[in-house]
């Protein structure tokens, strides 16, 4: 009987170890990618033209920064969001030319970017686009900072060590 409890014992503690080793193992990211990182700075080129998709990934950005494990093993954050190209379509609240359920993801994407600045995600967008697009400037979500050229954005993040991570 002592040597069942035992076994028990050392069994338990094995799965223990295991289970801890792999928790760690996953917040270190796939294949430990984030062993021994510090801080985790990331630009995001944005240039999608699909509000529900753009909606997913600003949920996607917005759950990354606010990832508690990773932050464990990377403490310090900064995340830009640069909108280029079409997406500077999305980041309005002109609704004028989407359908129903495209100006429904909107709306929702508006509440996204309003809470992803407020826990401190930069965001930005490349009014050169927004011209050339004929959007409204002052129809921008107020959340966002209009800069001139977004690729400029692009370059300084990119010059201060932010990684590029393009959401096309």
């Amino acid at each position: 009987m002592r040597r069942r409890n035992l076994f028990r014992v050392v069994a338990f503690s094995v799965i223990a170890l295991c289970l801890a080793l792999g928790a760690q193992a996953a917040v270190a990211g796939a294949g430990g990618a984030l062993q021994g990182v510090k801080s985790m700075d990331a630009v995001f080129d944005v240039r999608g033209k699909s509000p529900n998709a753009l909606l997913l990934q600003m949920n996607l950005v917005h759950a990354m920064y606010k990832d508690q494990a990773a932050r464990k093993a990377a403490p310090n954050f900064r995340f830009a969001v640069v909108f280029i190209g079409p997406a500077v379509k999305l980041v309005t609240t002109s609704r004028k030319g989407f359908s129903s359920a495209d100006a429904k993801a909107l709306d929702k994407l508006a509440l996204t970017i309003k809470a992803m600045a407020t826990d401190g995600i930069k965001l930005e967008l490349c009014v050169f686009a927004a011209k050339l697009l004929k959007v409204d400037l002052s129809t921008i979500l107020p959340e966002v900072e209009q800069v001139d050229n977004g690729w400029f954005s692009l370059i300084g993040y990119q010059q201060q060590g932010y990684a590029l991570v393009p959401i096309y």
